[in-house]
């Protein structure tokens, strides 16, 4: 019995002759350029790739140009839509820079974060973007020790490596500041996991002390809705909370509003709510969240132009946060 073999793979010189044009007619069609191609013999060129089902080889191109035209980004976590709308961006500068964007999740898991970097630059992606909870990520799994990469949405400087992130100290502080202009006297703190005392915290700490008001109470929970839902239960569950709080994530947020519901006190009325990040998702709750806004369409252009060797020289790029008012603080703003 004859072993049966393995079709040959179409290669772009089937394409050309097929074409009748030349392989490097082939090559600016598939990748658009360097040289433009008539009209007419590109529809002649498509046509072979579609009559022959001829796939460009990534990887042999990648091998002749010393560029896979791919980069690779890391995120915590894909269901928090935050982080979607960062990966999204990143895809879209990405974009319109010529690549691709091989995408990780790490689970908010330092383990799992460790593996993906190794996995990442094991594929010989041109760079590599991580976005980190971690106060300080071990980026020592990576293969290639050359390779080129960015921390973003890092509110901490780490030694070697270019971070961009919010300003969230001052994030915290404008949006504490607003609850105390509201006159709230007691102004507690729903915060995240984060080890060591956060930007976030010193924000609100500093804001309270500078108007000479006492530290809140502060409850810490994951970054998540079921996360904030917990802590709000902890902190308004016995009707001695604070009059105003200070969350450090929207989807926190979200959570502590489910728990203030089910404790049967009203947000802005009974406890005025200030959030942190402004994610899509805060601008379609009842009431609508005041929310620090984080630029993400800018940290994510910036991030990918620092990763290809572009952008201003330094390690370190604090980028302002932007306070946007609902109503969640207690302001009136009728649209």
């Amino acid at each position: 019995m004859s072993t049966p073999t393995t079709p040959r793979a179409v290669t772009r010189a089937d394409v050309a002759r097929y074409a009748g044009v030349s392989t490097s007619v082939v090559s600016y069609v598939v990748h658009d350029g360097p040289r433009p191609v008539a009209a007419d013999t590109a529809a002649r060129v498509r046509e072979a790739i579609r009559v022959l089902g001829y796939r460009p080889n990534a990887s042999a191109q990648a091998l002749r140009t010393g560029s896979s035209k791919m980069l690779g980004l890391i995120v915590p976590e894909l269901d928090n839509p935050f982080w979607s709308e960062l990966a999204v961006e990143v895809t879209h500068a990405a974009a319109a820079r010529g690549y691709d964007v091989l995408l990780a999740n790490s689970d908010g898991d330092s383990v799992q974060e460790r593996e993906r970097l190794r996995t990442l630059s094991a594929r010989q992606v041109d760079g590599i973007i991580v976005t980190s909870i971690q106060t300080h990520p071990d980026l020592s799994t990576v293969t290639d020790p050359g390779i080129p990469m960015v921390l973003l949405n890092t509110f901490f400087e780490v030694p070697h490596y270019v971070s961009i992130g919010v300003d969230a100290c001052r994030g915290a502080l404008d949006g504490t500041r607003h609850l105390i202009e509201h006159g709230y006297d007691s102004i507690g703190l729903v915060m995240g996991h984060a080890g060591e005392m956060e930007l976030r915290e010193q924000g609100w700490m500093r804001a309270l002390r500078d108007a000479g008001r006492p530290d809140g109470p502060i409850a810490r929970c994951d970054f998540t809705r079921r996360g904030g839902y917990e802590a709000g239960l902890r902190m308004f569950g016995d009707g001695t909370g604070p009059r105003a709080v200070f969350v450090s994530s929207d989807m926190q947020a979200i959570g502590v509003m489910r728990a203030l519901f089910e404790l049967g006190l009203r947000v802005s009325e009974d406890v005025a709510i200030v959030s942190f990040d402004g994610a899509a998702e805060a601008d379609y709750t009842n009431p609508q969240l005041t929310t620090v806004r984080q630029p993400i369409e800018e940290m994510a252009r910036e991030a990918v132009d620092r990763v290809l060797g572009g952008g201003d020289e330094g390690n370190r790029r604090l980028v302002p946060p932007e306070l946007v008012l609902g109503a969640s603080c207690g302001c009136d703003v009728r649209r």
